[in-house]
C-alpha cells in the first residue's frame, strides 16, 4: 500500500511539475515572441539604446504600443487604420514635445481674403498631381513643424506663379524667419544663426500672407482649391501618432499644436469627405507621409481644429 500511494504521490508530483512547467511556458512565450518584435523593429528602425535599462523601458514601451495598435485594428470597422512606426518605443508624451511645436510663422498683418467671392470650388483637388507639391521631408527630433507647414505652402504658390517647383528651405526660416526662402540653406533641425550670406540668395519671394477666415471649412476649402494652405491642428493622441491609413475620424481637441499644409480634399470610395494633408514626419509615417482628415464634420473648427488658423502666403 505504501509503496502504491508513493507511486501516485510521485506521478501527481509529475503531473503538476508537467502543469507548472507549461503554464510556465504559456507565460514566456509570448514574451520570447515580444522580444523577437522588438530586436526586429530595432533594427528595422536603426535604435541603439545607451544601456540595457533603457532598452528595458523602450521594450515596454514598444509592448504596450503594439497591444494597443493591435486591438485598435481588430475592433469593429473604422475609416482608418494604425500601425507599428519608428515612434513606437516613445509614449505618446515624449513624442508630442519631439515632434508638436506650432506657431505662427510670420508676425506679419494679414491681408483680406482674396477666395471669398470666387468661382465654385471644385470637388475634389491634389496639388501633387499638379506639380505644386515637393517630397515629404522629415523634421527630426525638432519641433519646428511649423517652418515645415509654412514652407511647403510657399513652394506651393511659388509652384503655381511661376511654374517651378523648387524644395525651399525651412532652416532659413528656423534661423531667420523671413519672408523670402531660400533652397541653398540646408536643414539642420536646431535653431541656429541666421546666414546673411545665403539668405541673400533668393529662390522664392512672398509678399505677405492671408488668414483664411476662422472657423469655416468652406472657407478653407476655397482656399485649398486655389493653392496649398498652412494649418495647424491638434495631433497629440496616440492614433494620429500611429495613424497609417484611411480616412482619420480619431477623437481629437482643438489645442493647436502641430503645423502641417493642407494640399488638397475630396471625398473617399465610402462617401467620407477627406482633406488631404501633407506631414514632416518623414514617408514611413501615414500614407506615405500624408494623412487624410475627415472634411465637414459639423463642429465649425474642423476635425482637430484644422479650420482655426490656417493661412496662405501671397506672391
Amino acid at each position: 500500500m505504501a509503496s502504491t500511494t508513493s507511486w501516485q504521490l510521485l506521478l501527481a508530483a509529475m503531473a503538476l511539475l508537467g502543469l507548472w512547467a507549461s503554464q510556465t511556458m504559456a507565460r514566456t512565450a509570448p514574451d520570447a515572441s515580444m522580444v523577437e518584435r522588438h530586436e526586429k523593429w530595432m533594427a528595422e528602425n536603426g535604435r541603439v539604446y545607451a544601456d540595457e535599462a533603457e532598452k528595458d523601458k523602450r521594450f515596454n514601451i514598444l509592448k504596450e504600443n503594439m497591444e494597443y495598435i493591435e486591438s485598435f485594428n481588430e475592433a469593429a470597422a473604422r475609416t482608418y487604420k494604425l500601425a507599428v512606426n519608428r515612434f513606437a518605443d516613445l509614449k505618446n508624451d515624449e513624442f508630442r514635445s519631439s515632434r508638436n511645436g506650432y506657431r505662427m510663422a510670420s508676425n506679419a498683418k494679414s491681408s483680406s481674403f482674396r477666395y471669398a467671392n470666387g468661382t465654385a470650388a471644385p470637388a475634389s483637388i491634389d496639388w501633387r498631381k499638379k506639380g505644386a507639391v515637393t517630397a515629404v521631408k522629415d523634421q527630426g527630433q525638432c519641433g519646428c513643424c511649423w517652418a515645415f507647414s509654412a514652407v511647403a505652402a510657399t513652394e506651393g504658390i511659388n509652384q503655381i506663379t511661376t511654374g517651378n517647383l523648387v524644395s525651399l528651405s525651412e532652416q532659413e526660416l528656423v534661423d531667420c524667419d523671413t519672408s523670402q526662402d531660400q533652397a541653398n540653406y540646408p536643414y539642420k533641425g536646431v535653431d541656429g544663426t541666421c546666414n546673411s550670406k545665403k539668405e541673400s540668395s533668393d529662390a522664392a519671394k512672398i509678399t505677405g500672407y492671408v488668414d483664411v477666415p476662422a472657423n469655416s471649412e468652406s472657407a478653407l476649402l476655397k482656399a485649398v482649391a486655389n493653392q496649398l494652405v498652412s494649418v495647424a491642428i491638434n495631433a497629440s493622441g496616440s492614433d494620429f501618432q500611429f495613424y497609417s491609413s484611411g480616412v482619420f475620424t480619431g477623437e481629437c481637441g482643438t489645442e493647436l499644436d502641430h503645423g502641417v499644409t493642407a494640399v488638397g480634399y475630396g471625398t473617399a470610395t465610402d462617401g467620407t469627405k477627406y482633406w488631404l494633408v501633407k506631414n514632416s514626419w518623414g514617408t514611413s509615417w501615414g500614407e506615405n507621409g500624408y494623412i487624410r482628415m475627415q472634411r465637414d464634420v459639423g463642429a465649425e473648427e474642423g476635425l482637430c481644429g484644422i479650420a482655426m488658423e490656417a493661412s496662405y502666403p501671397t506672391s
